[in-house]
């Protein structure tokens, strides 16, 4: 907004207020990273930093250099997060809150001040426990771009009479999508589509035994399900699950406004 004031004022030419335009959008941190600093403006969720593959004086250079930013670093193990923390620790002092989730693996930071905007609801359902750490990942993601989350964890169809009662409350609180993570025969997302009216996004996981190991299994059903409404996701990916799921409320919410 600034350099197009600048612009509207003659202070600096078209060409020159391009320019900055496109410095101010890409942060290049050495030459190992080029961050998208208006993702969040953009797509309604903050930069996120995929931990995976990267050293960790790499990611501690990139959260210090983009710290005035509401960013995520996903798939960043405890270990690692203790590794860096003392580095990252005196952003603490200038106001910055770090808060890691041990089970979803990521780190948030952010202004502590900041109050993210409420546009919505997402239920995150799991199958069973071992399915909880890429749930929490989804949730995470959709807590930080102003979702409210509502979970019910461990109702998977090997005693599907502990789901209706979770499901039921879900419905009364007018969820708008609902994430639903499974490893095994991934069955439960058929189920829930089968008995909401509300877009239902399949998270397979890689939980199960011989044939089921490593979720494609989970990942064919989901894709193979008789139930319409259903959206399906990679293998373990709960940051897809949760981007998507605030997607499609931002797109929701439009439509109610033009409506």
């Amino acid at each position: 907004m600034q350099i197009l004031e600048r612009l509207s004022k003659g202070e600096i030419s078209p060409e020159d207020a391009e320019k900055l335009i496109k410095d101010d959008q890409i942060m290049e941190v050495g030459d190992f990273a080029k961050l998208d600093m208006c993702r969040e403006s953009r797509t309604g969720f903050p930069e996120a930093i995929f931990a995976s593959g990267k050293k960790d004086h790499e990611i501690v250079k990139i959260i210090l250099k983009c710290s005035d930013s509401h960013m995520m670093v996903t798939r960043l193990e405890k270990d690692r997060y203790d590794n860096i923390y003392a580095e990252l620790e005196p952003l603490t002092k200038k106001g910055l809150e770090l808060d890691y989730n041990e089970r979803a693996r990521i780190l948030v930071i952010k202004d502590e001040k900041k109050t993210i905007k409420k546009i919505g609801k997402v239920g995150i359902i799991t199958a069973g426990t071992s399915d909880i750490p890429v749930a929490e990942e989804a949730r995470v993601v959709a807590h930080e771009a102003g979702c409210e989350t509502i979970a019910s964890y461990d109702v998977g169809v090997a005693g599907i009479h502990r789901l209706f009662s979770h499901l039921d409350h879900m419905i009364k609180e007018d969820v708008q999508v609902i994430i639903v993570a499974a490893g095994m025969e991934g069955a439960l997302p058929s189920v829930v589509a089968g008995m909401v009216d509300v877009p239902v996004i399949g998270l397979p996981t890689s939980v199960g035994y011989g044939v089921g190991k490593g979720g494609f299994t989970a990942l064919y059903s989901m894709l193979q399900s008789c139930a319409p409404g259903i959206a399906v996701v990679n293998i373990d990916n709960g940051f897809g699950a949760g981007v998507f799921a605030v997607t499609l409320i931002k797109q929701i919410n439009k439509s109610k406004q033009v409506g």
